[in-house]
C-alpha cells in the first residue's frame, strides 16, 4: 500500500464515517421540531415523548460527530499539508463560519435538551428550530469548501512572486456552491426521513398498537415524502451544473467514452478503462443530452476527449453514480406511493407491506449519500483542486500512513459500535399509552 493510497483511504473512511453524523445533525432536529409542534398544537403526549427521545438520540450523534469532525480537521493538516498551505487562506472563511454555526448548534441543543419544563414551551420549541437551522447552516458551509475544490475561483497567483491574492467571498460563493448546497441539504433531510421512518416501521411490525411508533412514523414519513419528491429536482440541477463545469466527472459517472450529440443515458453496465468501452449497459438514446442541456441534439463530452492520466477511476465513479441514482428513484417512487395512500385514507399508511417496504428502504438514503460523495470526490480525481493541484502533489511526505489508517479504522469501529448500542437503548423499549403520561 503506497502512502498516497493509504492517505486517500484514511480520508475516505473518515469522511464516510463523519457524513452520517452530519446528515443526522442536519435532518434530525427538524423531526424534533415537528413532533414538539404537534404536541404544542394538540396536546398529544406521544408527540412530546417522540421529541424528547429524538433529542436524546440527536445529542448522542452530535457528541460523536464532534469527535469525528475534530479528527477530520487534524487529518487535513497532517495528511494534506500542501493542499492546506495553498487552500487554507482561500476556504478559511466557510470553515470558520461553520465553526460558529457548530457552536450555536451546541448552545441551542443544550437549551433544548435541558430546558424541558425549565423554559416556556414556545421558547423551548424555538430553541429546537435554532438547533435545526444551525445544523443546516453548518453543513452548507462545509459544502461550500468542497464546492470550491470542484470549481476553484476567488484567487489569483502572481507568476513572478508566487503570491496568492484571495477574494474569500467569491471563493465561498463559487459556481458549484448553489447546486451542491441544495442537493446536499435535501439529501440529508430525505435520508433522515427514510431512516427514522424505517426504524419506527420495524417496531410497528412488532407492536402494531404502539401510539409512540405510529406518531414517529407519521412525522418521519411526512418529511421523507416531501423531500423524496424534491430530491430528484435538486439532482437534476446538480447534473446540469456538472455537465457545464466538470464534464469529465459527468462522462465518468455515465461511462460515456465518445463525445457525441444525442448522448445516451447509460443504465448499469461495467466500464473497461483499458478497452475504453462499457459492456452490458442499457442505453437510452438522447436522454443524457436532454437531461444535461435540455436539448436532445446537444453534444456531451466523452472521456476520450481527456488524456487517460487526467481521468478519474471510471468504474468506481460509474458504479457509485448508479447506486445513488437507483436508490434516489426508489425513494422518490416510495414517496409517491405512500403519499397517495395517505391522501386516500387520510391517515398514515401502516399496512404490513408498506411497513416492510419502509424497513427495506431505511438505509437507502444514507447509502445514496455515501455513493453521491464518492461520485463527487473520486470523480474529481486526479485533482484535489480541479485543474489546479493534483492529489499526488498534496499528500504529506511523512511515511507510515498505513499505520495511522489501521489505527483510525479501529477507532471508528469502536465509536460506531458504541453509537449503535446507545441509540438502540433509546428506542428499543417504547412507552405504552399509560407510560406516555409520565414521560419526562
Amino acid at each position: 500500500m503506497t502512502d498516497l493510497f493509504a492517505a486517500r483511504s484514511q480520508m475516505a473512511m473518515s469522511l464516510a464515517f463523519h457524513i452520517v453524523f452530519s446528515i443526522v445533525g442536519m435532518g434530525m432536529p427538524l423531526l424534533m421540531v415537528i413532533a414538539e409542534g404537534w404536541w404544542l398544537r394538540t396536546g398529544d403526549v406521544a408527540a412530546r415523548a417522540l421529541a424528547h427521545r429524538w433529542a436524546k438520540g440527536t445529542a448522542i450523534m452530535f457528541a460523536v460527530g464532534a469527535v469525528s469532525g475534530t479528527v477530520l480537521s487534524f487529518e487535513l493538516g497532517l495528511l494534506w499539508p500542501t493542499f492546506m498551505q495553498f487552500a487554507g487562506p482561500i476556504v478559511g472563511m466557510p470553515f470558520s463560519l461553520e465553526g460558529f454555526a457548530f457552536f450555536f448548534e451546541a448552545i441551542f441543543l443544550g437549551v433544548y435538551f435541558y430546558g424541558w419544563d425549565r423554559v416556556k414551551p414556545v421558547v423551548h420549541w424555538v430553541s429546537g428550530i435554532g438547533v435545526w437551522l444551525s445544523g443546516m447552516i453548518s453543513g452548507v458551509f462545509v459544502v461550500s469548501a468542497n464546492a470550491w475544490m470542484n470549481t476553484p475561483v476567488g484567487f489569483a497567483v502572481d507568476d513572478a512572486t508566487g503570491e496568492v491574492t484571495v477574494d474569500p467571498v467569491a471563493a465561498m460563493f463559487n459556481p458549484a456552491f448553489p447546486s451542491e448546497a441544495l442537493h446536499m441539504s435535501m439529501a440529508a433531510l430525505v435520508s433522515v426521513g427514510f431512516l427514522v421512518a424505517g426504524i419506527h416501521a420495524w417496531y410497528l411490525l412488532r407492536t402494531p398498537a404502539s401510539r409512540f411508533h405510529e406518531r414517529g412514523l407519521a412525522v418521519a414519513l411526512g418529511v421523507a415524502i416531501v423531500t423524496g419528491l424534491l430530491q430528484p429536482l435538486t439532482g437534476h440541477v446538480a447534473a446540469e451544473h456538472i455537465a457545464t463545469h466538470q464534464p469529465v466527472k459527468l462522462a465518468a459517472a455515465e461511462a460515456l467514452w465518445e463525445t457525441t450529440p444525442r448522448a445516451p443515458l447509460v443504465v448499469g453496465g461495467w466500464p473497461d478503462a483499458q478497452a475504453e468501452h462499457t459492456t452490458l449497459a442499457l442505453e437510452i438514446p438522447g436522454a443524457l443530452s436532454l437531461l444535461a442541456f435540455g436539448d436532445l441534439d446537444a453534444p456531451v463530452q466523452g472521456l476520450k476527449a481527456t488524456p487517460p492520466e487526467d481521468r478519474p477511476p471510471v468504474a468506481v465513479v460509474h458504479a457509485a453514480y448508479q447506486v445513488m441514482l437507483g436508490l434516489g428513484m426508489a425513494m422518490a417512487g416510495t414517496s409517491v406511493l405512500t403519499a397517495l395512500l395517505w391522501i386516500r385514507r387520510r391517515r398514515v399508511p401502516t399496512d404490513p407491506w408498506v411497513l416492510r417496504l419502509l424497513v427495506l428502504l431505511a438505509p437507502a438514503g444514507v447509502i445514496a449519500v455515501e455513493a453521491g460523495w464518492t461520485v463527487t470526490e473520486v470523480g474529481r480525481q486526479p485533482w484535489v483542486v480541479q485543474g489546479v493541484m493534483r492529489t499526488a502533489d498534496a499528500v504529506t511526505p511523512m511515511p507510515g500512513i498505513a499505520v495511522t489508517f489501521a489505527v483510525y479504522s479501529l477507532l471508528y469501529l469502536v465509536l460506531g459500535t458504541m453509537t449503535v448500542l446507545l441509540l438502540r437503548r433509546q428506542f428499543h423499549h417504547a412507552p405504552d399509552d399509560a407510560a406516555l403520561e409520565a414521560e419526562p
